[in-house]
């Protein structure tokens, strides 16, 4: 049931972008492409694929409302069953001092070989968010995601983060993200931290018109529990107990 009303949002936002991509030119209306290139997908603290991997996204704004596609894809054949191809949508509210709030959904496809076609709605997972962005004076970001799996797995994510101006030549950042209890996708046997860690960035100069962005992010997962094996001795679920050091530039026109 769940995954009918995820096809049916997935379609209806697809309809939308159509409709106000064939629009006339419209006041905020707005189109980007880029592509990140990590040395490792590290999403909330679990590693997709172990391997570098390239990430395209294709963003349209109209205004408050953003609609976009994003993928990640393993350059090694071994982390290709990690590859995803998102769709999402997020509606932002600007308050007078800066602040704001976005509201969304997110649409996970896991197109890894073998796996099931696009337009097979069990193989889609939706996840509806909201995020609140503090004025310059309070650079906090607070976001929560309900992600929805199957009847028995409607995890709640919370993530906080904030910059750090302590460094004048690199930027710096603090994040801390949680699951909310039991979840079997995030391998949780409760309340748990899953994403501990610091990024720093810095603009990598090439010419006087062009920089590229590069990062580096620490990334602990602390969650520790009583885990299952599978049938060669390996746990099942996410990646708890372990630290990550990923390393990624960007490219954008």
């Amino acid at each position: 049931m769940f995954a009918t009303r995820s096809a049916r949002v997935l379609f209806s936002t697809l309809t939308i972008a159509l409709i106000l991509s064939f629009a006339g030119p419209v006041q905020g209306q707005s189109a980007s492409i880029g592509a990140d290139v990590v040395s490792r997908y590290v999403w909330r603290g679990t590693d997709f694929g172990e391997s570098m991997s390239v990430q395209p996204a294709l963003t349209l704004g109209f205004g408050g409302l953003e609609v976009g596609a994003w993928g990640s894809y393993s350059i090694s054949a071994s982390g290709a069953g990690a590859n995803e191809n998102d769709i999402w949508a997020t509606y932002t509210v600007a308050a007078s001092n800066g602040s704001s709030f976005s509201f969304g959904f997110t649409d996970y496809y896991f197109p890894g070989p073998g796996a099931d076609g696009f337009f097979v709605t069990d193989a889609h997972i939706l996840e509806l968010s909201a995020s609140f962005t503090g004025p310059e004076s309070f650079p906090l970001t607070l976001f929560a995601g309900r992600m929805s799996r199957n009847d028995h797995d409607n995890s709640l994510y919370l993530e906080a983060s904030v910059p750090v101006s302590a460094f004048e030549d690199v930027e710096m950042s603090l994040t801390a993200g949680m699951v909310a209890g039991e979840s079997q996708f995030y391998g949780t046997e409760g309340t748990a931290f899953v994403n501990l860690g610091v990024s720093a960035s810095k603009d990598l100069v090439i010419t006087d018109d062009f920089a590229v962005p590069v990062s580096v992010s620490y990334i602990v997962n602390a969650n520790r529990p009583e885990r299952d094996m599978d049938h060669h001795g390996e746990p099942l679920g996410a990646d708890p107990d372990r630290a990550f050091l990923v390393f990624g530039f960007s490219l954008s026109p």
